[in-house]
């Protein structure tokens, strides 16, 4: 598999979680890693890889910008066919990665590919434009879904949310005060960040172990 993932967790996991980035920020972002820690401390064996674009940034000067997020899919199965996973997998990602994610699931879903997607702070808008969602494929979406969102993210926040349509298969965990790194302000909340972290552990630990039983 070469240097191509970047792993957390323990190799004998019973349920592997491979994770794509956000548009911005690359596969070793705090937030990533943070994320990543959190859900390997809740016993997942946590992959994750970077799109080429984003990888292309750390030996080109110059940052590409990132592409249309459905032209990115062919590099999303690609990462899946070299993680080579045997047993249960769930995919997903931050932001734009869990996008990515999301528009490739329901056929690896029904093949017996993957078990589920998880989207940690999904993008059902661009900031500032809540008029263009990007939620019509998740009306109808058959994966078991769970989208782990911060009540205050900008790229989509609670009461926005509340009135999208969204697929019976998509549970959303709401983060206290979270933004769309799901960090709260801890003078406001009364939590942190690791607060956050490790209740989005446990609620991902609880869903898969529902899906995988």
């Amino acid at each position: 598999m070469g240097d191509k993932f970047l792993f957390d967790g323990p190799d004998d996991a019973a349920v592997t979680i491979l994770l794509a980035h956000g548009a911005g920020a690359p596969m070793d972002s705090a937030s990533m890693t943070a994320t990543a820690g959190a859900l390997a401390t809740a016993g997942f064996r946590v992959a994750r890889f970077e799109f080429g674009y984003m990888a292309a940034r750390r030996t080109v000067e110059g940052r590409k910008p990132p592409p249309r997020a459905d032209t990115l899919n062919p590099e999303y199965l690609a990462a899946i066919e070299d993680l080579d996973v045997k047993g249960p997998l769930i995919i997903g990602g931050k932001s734009m990665g869990g996008r990515v994610a999301s528009m490739i699931a329901d056929p690896l879903h029904a093949a017996g590919r993957i078990t589920g997607l998880l989207c940690l702070g999904y993008p059902f808008h661009p900031p500032a434009k809540p008029e263009q969602l990007r939620t019509k494929h998740l009306a109808g979406l058959k994966t078991p879904t769970l989208i782990c969102q911060g009540i205050r993210d900008e790229f989509g926040t609670r009461e926005e949310v509340q009135n999208y349509v969204l697929s019976d298969a998509i549970e959303v965990l709401w983060l206290e005060d979270g933004d769309h790194d799901l960090k709260p302000r801890k003078s406001i909340s009364g939590f942190s960040t690791a607060d956050h972290l490790r209740t989005l552990a446990d609620a991902v630990a609880a869903w898969a172990a529902r899906l995988t039983r």
